[in-house]
């Protein structure tokens, strides 16, 4: 038994680290992506971000997801938004509020409970493969 991933979720997942963590800053601990870059341009750089933000959201309605989690996920991806036109402070608060992580955190959190029971069916299978293999 091999369980894997949707692949709405797996393209959720590349678009949110693509937006909130693909640049490592030098010299400090710190990761942004094109939303905290992009979010620079006053106005339009964060509806554009807005913009792609939502399609992680439409990738978590495709799934099936509840609608109270959706709104939760269009909730973050607002406040993100929102923050973006705060001059300069809100630019520094977008750096750390990672709403597109978010979403995606409560879309594995969701996609993993509603298959808890495969997931845990396969982990078995690998693990006594892996026991008979390595005695």
């Amino acid at each position: 038994m091999d369980v894997k991933a949707p692949n709405a979720l797996l393209k959720a997942q590349k678009l949110a680290n693509l937006l909130d963590t693909a640049v490592k800053l030098p010299f400090i601990p710190i990761r942004i992506g094109l939303d905290s870059i992009v979010g620079l341009i006053p106005g339009a750089g964060d509806a554009l971000m807005l913009f792609v933000s939502l399609r992680i959201v439409w990738l978590g309605k495709s799934l099936g997801m509840p609608k109270a989690l959706v709104a939760q996920m269009v909730k973050n991806s607002a406040i993100d938004f929102g923050l973006g036109f705060i001059p300069f402070i809100g630019d520094i608060v977008d750096i750390f509020y990672k709403a597109n992580q978010k979403n995606v955190r409560i879309m594995e959190r969701w996609w993993i409970g509603e298959n808890k029971a495969n997931v845990d069916a396969a982990t078995q299978a690998k693990l006594a493969q892996w026991e008979n293999e390595n005695p």
